[in-house]
């Protein structure tokens, strides 16, 4: 495996190459992320992982300097997973400065979910990932649908922009307990590990509820938050069910096959903020 912290390095080392496979990710690599190479080395003649912990999607008092980094074992997780090239720059290599050119996604799409309570996080996302990809040039980039919002927002961002590149979306991983794999499950104490899982199972009652035929948005949304409001070590930042591609908030749903709503929540659990979410087949009323 080649490691390469200068962008022009790479780029040199990756020019004329095609069927390239990019994940990108911030490090502290765990199960999730050794999916997606996985699914890149299955489908790519060559995978590239790139490590790097953005500033620009951190807001002021969130976790930037306490985000975990684990590099060694980072490396190691790479190395086994058949990664042919770890790209880890800093900030001063990508040229990161409060005035450099940022890209800037659709409001309509970042000031929901997440982004109402992390302004400017998907423009630090976005501007970044846009960066990566003009670097490494891949056929193909890998997310994990954990990340439902950023995944519909550079979705976005790809078509919008023009640039040629396949957007592969690969299933959340879990642990037996339904957690979502996270690099922030590592900040999690014994106690919190044992309640944090009850998040998806409160999107699992809504799922139930919905296979049941319950249409109507208001009701599997109670369905998640009277489950979670179980256990009060949870505080719920929101529950909303989504358009999976424009994000826009559902007030009806039939049942189709094809077109996908996001079911999404976001809580704190001691000052661990988790996300999770599950998607529905639904088909908007006309």
């Amino acid at each position: 495996m080649e490691i390469f912290t200068a962008p022009q390095e790479l780029r040199d080392y990756l020019r004329g190459r095609s069927g390239i496979g990019f994940v990108p990710t911030m490090g502290a690599l765990h199960q999730g992320h050794a999916s997606l190479i996985a699914r890149a080395r299955s489908e790519c003649p060559m995978v590239v992982v790139s490590i790097f912990v953005n500033p620009l999607q951190f807001g002021p008092g969130e976790d930037l300097n306490r985000y975990p980094r684990s590099p060694e074992m980072d490396w190691q997780l790479c190395r086994a997973g058949g990664a042919d090239v770890l790209f880890c720059p800093t900030a001063e290599t990508l040229a990161l400065s409060a005035s450099m050119t940022q890209v800037v996604p659709p409001l309509s799409m970042t000031s929901v979910l997440c982004g109402r309570s992390r302004p400017g996080h998907f423009t630090g996302v976005s501007t970044i990932v846009v960066k990566l990809l003009e670097i490494v040039h891949p056929q193909r980039v890998y997310l994990g649908q954990k990340d439902g919002q950023q995944v519909a927002i550079l979705r976005r961002v790809l078509a919008d922009l023009h640039l040629e590149v396949d957007l592969r979306v690969c299933p959340t991983v879990r642990l037996p307990s339904g957690l979502a794999m996270s690099s922030r499950n590592q900040y999690l104490s014994a106690a919190e590990l044992a309640i944090a899982p009850e998040l998806y199972k409160g999107l699992q009652a809504a799922r139930v509820a919905f296979d049941r035929g319950t249409m109507d948005p208001a009701k599997l949304i109670e369905a998640v938050q009277l489950h979670v409001a179980q256990f009060p070590a949870l505080t719920v930042d929101y529950v909303e069910l989504v358009d999976a591609i424009s994000l826009s908030p559902l007030t009806e749903l039939s049942l189709t096959t094809g077109i996908l709503a996001i079911l999404a929540i976001a809580a704190k659990i001691g000052s661990t903020r988790l996300i999770d979410n599950l998607l529905l087949p639904y088909a908007s009323p006309t």
